[in-house]
């Protein structure tokens, strides 16, 4: 029998709790927010972004995606001219801490700026595309974006620029995730909606 709505969120809720105390077991935030220091000069104290559009929130994120992408980052397996020095020197305790700091931070709700475009965004994020044969967004990232630990990171309240700038490497092969789930998606979206996801993102919350 199929689960109702409510009880699939309260399902994913339970599962979120239980990942995130496993995740951050290994960590400690008193510990990230001191190694956090050099970071908010471009993620903000509290990980919700800096002045720049394109550079990301960290505050609320799912731990475990945020260890992988600093190893990434640390291994050269993911580029970026900011980041990789960065996570370069990091220790596997680092990653842990860092990640635990940002898991415990409150998420600042963002906003949408063009309200018919996150309308657009929203039947995708929901629905999918079914001409292109894109799955509901919302399958990996939950009804809330809050995230399905340890994988599928939290999209919740994220900036636009961040997610257009990410979705568009996936859809060029400039970014790659383990399995190519989201090269794929994003390979079959068009710029525009790709656009319009990342504003309705933006003010879900």
């Amino acid at each position: 029998m199929p689960l109702r709505p409510r009880a699939v969120l309260v399902l994913a809720g339970a599962v979120l709790s239980i990942s995130l105390a496993q995740a951050q077991a290994g960590g400690d935030p008193q510990a990230g927010k001191a190694k956090a220091q050099p970071c908010a000069a471009c993620h903000g104290p509290t990980g919700n972004g800096g002045g720049d559009p394109s550079w990301p929130k960290l505050a609320a994120q799912v731990p475990a995606y945020l260890i992988e992408q600093l190893t990434l980052f640390k291994s050269g397996e993911r580029k970026n001219p900011l980041m990789s020095p960065q996570a370069a020197p990091l220790s596997e305790q680092d990653m842990k801490d860092l990640a635990a700091y940002y898991a415990a931070q409150k998420l600042a709700p963002g906003a949408a700026s063009d309200k018919e475009l996150a309308l657009a965004g929203q039947e995708i994020y929901r629905g999918g595309i079914r001409d292109a044969n894109v799955p509901a967004c919302m399958s990996c990232h939950g009804p809330s974006g809050a995230g399905i630990p340890p994988r599928f990171p939290r999209l919740s309240s994220q900036k636009a620029a961040y997610t257009v700038k990410q979705m568009l490497d996936f859809k060029t092969g400039r970014r790659r995730d383990n399995d190519d789930i989201m090269t794929d998606i994003a390979g079959r979206m068009s710029e525009p909606q790709i656009r319009a996801v990342a504003e309705y993102l933006a003010g879900l919350h």
